[in-house]
C-alpha cells in the first residue's frame, strides 16, 4: 500500500521505522530477529537506508524486498543519486516495482565514505528533486522525501532549504520524513513555516532514541541536529552508566511523541540504529496513552467530584 494512501486512511497517527543494512551476518541476522519481534507491533510501514555512497545497495533492496513479501509489512527503500547513471536508478525501480515495492524515499545520498564533496555522476541526477521528478513521471510509486527541521548542513539559511524542499515536493513528493530533532518547538516552526511557503504534504516527525552520548554527539554533529543545553546536562551526567542513559533516552523519547501526537503531527518515524526494544516500548506505551485523541481536560472539585474544566 502507497504510504500517502496510509496517511490518508484515518484519524489514527502512521507510525514506522527505519533500519540500516548490516554489514555482517551476524548482523543481518540481529536485524532479522529485531525485525520479526517488530512485526508483533503492526507498524505501519518500515524503511530501509541505502548506506554511504549506494554502498549497500544490493542488501537494501534485498531487506526491503523481504519485509514486504515475507513479513507482510509494508516497506520503503531509500535511493539515492550517488554514483548512479540515470539508467542504472531506472533499472533499481524496475526492480523494486516487480518486487511489489510502492514506496520510495528519494535522495540526493552523501559523499562516497572517504569524500567531502558531492560530485553527480556525468550520467546521473544531481538532486534530489530530479530523483523525485524520475520516479513521479515513470513509475506507479508513492515517492516520500527528507525534511530539515534545523536546516539542511549544506543550506544558506532556512529559507533557501525551504525553497529547495518546495522543488521537491512540487517535482512528485507526497509527504516528508524529519531529520532527528529534541527540541519539538523546532519541528512546529518549521511545518508553520513550510506550510507558508505552499508545502502542504503531511511532515512525519523523525525521532530517535538516545541510547549512547557519543554516538548522539557524533550523529547530531553530522547531521546538523542541535541537543538542548538541558537534556545535554543530563546526558552527560549519565554518561558513566549505560543503563541510566537508556533509561533518560526512553523517557525523553516518549514524551516528546506524546507531545508530538497530541499537537497534530501525522505520526512518528524512529530511527532505530537497528535496535528495536527501545522504539517498540515507546509505541506500545503510545498506543496506550493515545495522546493524540482529544478528552475532555477535567478537575477536581471542592467537594472531590470530577466536573469540566473551564
Amino acid at each position: 500500500m502507497r504510504i500517502d494512501e496510509i496517511l490518508a486512511g484515518g484519524d489514527e497517527p502512521v507510525f514506522s521505522f527505519e533500519f540500516f543494512p548490516p554489514k555482517t551476518d551476524e548482523g543481518e541476522r540481529n536485524l532479522r530477529a529485531a525485525l520479526w519481534a517488530l512485526r508483533e507491533l503492526e507498524p505501519d510501514f518500515v524503511s530501509v537506508t541505502y548506506g554511504a555512497g549506494g554502498s549497500t545497495r544490493g542488501l537494501t533492496l534485498e531487506l526491503t524486498k523481504w519485509i514486504k513479501q515475507e513479513l507482510g509489512i509494508e516497506a520503503m527503500a531509500h535511493l539515492s543519486c550517488v554514483g548512479t547513471t540515470r539508467d542504472e536508478l531506472c533499472v533499481i525501480l524496475d526492480g523494486l516495482i516487480e518486487a511489489g515495492i510502492e514506496n520510495v524515499l528519494a535522495l540526493r545520498g552523501d559523499p562516497p565514505r572517504g569524500e567531502t564533496s558531492w560530485t553527480p555522476h556525468p550520467d546521473g541526477l544531481r538532486y534530489s528533486s530530479e530523483l523525485a521528478a524520475l520516479i513521479a513521471s515513470r513509475y506507479p510509486a508513492c515517492v516520500g522525501a527528507a525534511a530539515f527541521p534545523e536546516v539542511h548542513p549544506e543550506a544558506v539559511d532556512m529559507a533557501s532549504d525551504l525553497r529547495f524542499l518546495k522543488e521537491k515536493v512540487d517535482s512528485g513528493v507526497s509527504f516528508l520524513i524529519t531529520q532527528l530533532f529534541f527540541d519539538n518547538d523546532a519541528y512546529f516552526r518549521f511545518v508553520e513555516e513550510a506550510r507558508a511557503v505552499g508545502i502542504n504534504v503531511p511532515i512525519i516527525p523523525g525521532i530517535m532514541p538516545i541510547t549512547d552520548v557519543g554516538q548522539i554527539k557524533r550523529f547530531t554533529g553530522m547531521c546538523g541536529a542541535s541537543i538542548p543545553e538541558a537534556l545535554l546536562r543530563q546526558l552527560e551526567a549519565r554518561a558513566p552508566f549505560p543503563s541510566e542513559v537508556l533509561q533518560l533516552g526512553v523517557s525523553y523519547a516518549t514524551l516528546q511523541c506524546a507531545e508530538l501526537l497530541a499537537r497534530g503531527a501525522p505520526g512518528i518515524h524512529f530511527y532505530t540504529l537497528n535496535r528495536s526494544p527501545a522504539t517498540r516500548a515507546i509505541l506500545a506505551a503510545l498506543r496506550l496513552l493515545r495522546p493524540w485523541v482529544r478528552r475532555e481536560v477535567v478537575r477536581v472539585g471542592a467537594d472531590g467530584g470530577r466536573v469540566p474544566s473551564d
